[in-house]
C-alpha cells in the first residue's frame, strides 16, 4: 500500500508590505516591558537632562523611573486624592503636579515634601506647567479658570476665566517666556499672554480638546479631541492648515519626537500613529492592548512609553546598534563547509539513508482515515480559516478531487451552514480561490435549496453570497468595457504610428528620386 500523501497547498504570492526607512527605524524597538501602576496613567513626562528619568502620574501617586528600571527609583505620594499631570522644570531639577483636591505642588527632585504648595483653584487641577523663564507655573483647573503663579513667593499673578468647561491640557511656548496654551472641554483652545489681563487668541477645535502642543519654533500648534488631530498656523492668526482623522476613537495624547520632524498621537482606539510633520501623513503605528491615555518620548528617542487605563505602563527599549567586531575574526575558509558536498558513493560503499518522520496535520490524519467531514470541520476553524484560507480551499479542492466534497458539505445543521458560506461569501471573490469556491457555492445551493426559508440566518448568508457574485460580475463587466477601450485606442495609436513610419520612407524615397534626376 503506498504511504498517505499530505494535501499540497499551493503557494500564492503575497503583497509585500511597503517597507520605508520609517518602518525600519520605529522597528527598531524591543520587545516592550509592561510595569504596572496603581491606577490609570494620566500623564507621562521625561526629564529634560540625562539620565532621562521620567516621571508617572498615577492614582494618588508620581513614581520616577530610572530608563532602564522596573521599579521606582523615588515616589512622591503626598496627595489625598488623586495627582495630575507631574510636569519636569527645563533644568529638570524641579516637578509640578496639580491634584483632585485643586492644590498645586511643587517638588524637589532629590527630596520627598513639597517645597510649594499654590492653592487658588475651587476644583481639581488636571494642567500644570512651567513657563520658559523657569520662574512662573500655569496651571488649569475644573473650575474653568487658567492660572498663573510665582514660584519664589508661592502667590497668584493672574487668573483667566475664559473657558466654559474643564481644562484638561495645556502647553508653554519655548520661545517667549509669557505666552501658555490651555485647551478645554468647551471646544476651544486659547493663547494666553502674561502681559494681559485676556487671551490674545481663541481657536475652535470643534470638539472637546483632549491634548495640545506647540512646536519648538513656537508658530505651529497642534491641537486633539474627538477623532480629530489638528495644525494650526499661530503666526497667521490661527489659521487652520491640515485636519487629520486617523483615529476611531478620541485621541487623548500627542508629542513630538527630538527632531521635531516626527508627531506621535495616542488614542482610545489602542493606535499610536506616527505622522510626517511635513507631509502629515502617517508613516508608521503602533498596536496596543487596551486604550491610550497618556503618552511620552525620550529626549534621545531611545525611548517610548505609553500609559493605559488599565494602569499597564508600556515601555519600549530602543535596540542597541549591532557591533562588527565578529566580522574581524578569523573565519573557517569557504572550502571547510562544502567538503564531501559532492562526493559520489562507489560501488563498493553502503549507503545508509534516515528514514524522515513526517508529521501530518489533524486535517491530513483525518483526510488519510477518509474522514471527509471532520477534514471539513478541521480547516473551518478560525485559526486556519481567519489567517490561512488558502489551507481551507485546499483541503476542498483535494475532497472534490476524491469526490467526496459533496457528502462533506452535507448534514450540516444551521451554525455549520452559517460559517460555511460566510467563508465562502467572503472569499469568493478573490482570484486565487474563485474556481474552487464557485464549485463549492453550487454544491451548497443544490444541497440546501430545499431549507431555504426556514433560517433567517442562512437566508441572510445566501443574499450576501447573491450580492458579493452579483457585485464581481458587475466589475467584471465594467473592466472588459475599459479593457475594449484601452484596445481601441492602442490599435489607434498603432494605426497612425504606421502610416507617420510610411509617409516618411515615401518622402524619403521621392527626394532620393529628385537629387538622381537633377544630376
Amino acid at each position: 500500500m503506498a504511504a498517505y500523501k499530505p494535501v499540497v497547498v499551493p503557494a500564492f504570492p503575497k503583497l509585500g508590505e511597503r517597507i520605508t526607512q520609517d518602518t525600519v527605524y520605529w522597528r527598531g524597538y524591543k520587545t516592550p516591558v509592561q510595569i504596572k501602576e496603581f491606577g490609570a496613567v494620566n500623564k507621562i513626562d521625561f526629564s529634560p537632562v540625562p539620565p532621562y528619568n521620567y516621571a508617572v502620574t498615577a492614582s494618588s501617586r508620581i513614581h520616577i523611573y530610572g530608563r532602564y528600571s522596573q521599579e521606582p527609583i523615588k515616589t512622591f505620594s503626598r496627595f489625598k486624592d488623586a495627582a495630575y499631570g507631574a510636569t519636569y522644570r527645563d533644568d529638570g531639577n524641579l516637578l509640578v503636579a496639580g491634584s483632585e483636591e485643586g492644590s498645586i505642588r511643587l517638588f524637589d527632585i532629590s527630596g520627598k515634601a513639597p517645597l510649594r504648595q499654590f492653592d487658588g483653584h475651587t476644583k481639581a487641577v488636571h494642567v500644570v506647567g512651567f513657563l520658559s523663564d523657569k520662574y512662573r507655573i500655569f496651571s488649569g483647573g475644573d473650575d474653568y479658570s487658567s492660572n498663573l503663579w510665582d514660584i519664589p513667593s508661592a502667590t497668584e499673578i493672574v487668573s483667566y476665566s475664559e473657558h466654559n468647561d474643564y481644562v484638561r491640557c495645556g502647553c508653554a511656548s519655548k520661545v517667549n517666556a509669557d505666552v501658555f496654551i490651555t485647551g478645554s472641554y468647551d471646544h476651544t483652545v486659547k493663547l494666553f499672554d502674561a502681559r494681559t489681563k485676556s487671551s490674545v487668541m481663541t481657536i475652535e477645535h470643534g470638539q472637546p480638546v483632549e491634548s495640545v502642543l506647540l512646536f519648538p519654533s513656537g508658530g505651529l500648534l497642534v491641537s486633539a479631541g474627538g477623532r480629530y488631530v489638528k495644525v494650526w498656523d499661530i503666526l497667521k492668526g490661527g489659521q487652520l492648515l491640515v485636519s487629520l482623522k486617523n483615529h476611531h476613537k478620541t485621541v487623548t495624547c500627542l508629542c513630538l519626537n527630538s527632531s521635531g520632524q516626527r508627531l506621535l498621537s495616542g488614542s482610545l482606539d489602542r493606535h499610536v500613529k506616527i505622522y510626517s510633520t511635513t507631509s502629515y501623513k502617517v508613516v508608521h503605528s503602533f498596536n496596543y492592548a487596551t486604550s491610550i491615555l497618556s503618552l511620552a518620548l525620550s529626549p534621545e528617542d531611545a525611548t517610548i512609553v505609553v500609559g493605559m487605563t488599565n494602569g499597564v505602563l508600556n515601555v519600549k527599549h530602543r535596540k542597541p546598534e549591532e557591533r562588527k567586531e565578529n566580522s574581524q575574526k578569523r573565519q573557517p575558509a569557504y572550502r571547510t563547509y562544502v567538503k564531501g558536498r559532492t562526493y559520489m558513493p562507489k560501488q563498493e560503499d553502503f549507503c545508509v539513508s534516515k528514514p524522515v518522520k513526517r508529521v501530518l496535520r489533524k486535517y491530513d490524519k483525518l483526510l488519510k482515515s477518509f474522514q471527509s467531514s471532520k477534514a471539513l470541520d478541521a480547516v473551518l476553524e478560525p485559526p486556519i480559516r481567519l489567517y490561512t484560507p488558502e489551507v481551507t480551499v485546499a483541503v476542498m479542492q483535494e475532497l472534490h478531487r476524491r469526490g467526496t466534497l459533496r457528502s462533506a458539505l452535507a448534514g450540516r445543521d444551521e451554525k455549520q451552514i452559517n460559517l460555511l458560506l460566510t467563508f465562502v461569501a467572503r472569499r469568493v471573490i478573490e482570484p486565487r480561490f474563485t474556481p474552487v469556491l464557485v464549485t463549492v457555492a453550487d454544491m451548497i445551493t443544490d444541497i440546501y435549496q430545499p431549507v431555504v426559508g426556514q433560517s433567517a440566518i442562512v437566508d441572510r448568508q445566501f443574499l450576501k453570497l447573491q450580492e458579493a457574485i452579483g457585485k464581481e460580475i458587475d466589475y467584471q463587466e465594467e473592466l472588459l468595457e475599459v479593457l475594449g477601450m484601452m484596445d481601441t485606442l492602442f490599435a489607434t495609436f498603432t494605426k497612425k504610428r504606421d502610416t507617420y513610419l510610411e509617409e516618411n520612407k515615401s518622402n524619403g524615397l521621392t527626394e532620393t528620386i529628385e537629387t538622381n534626376t537633377n544630376d
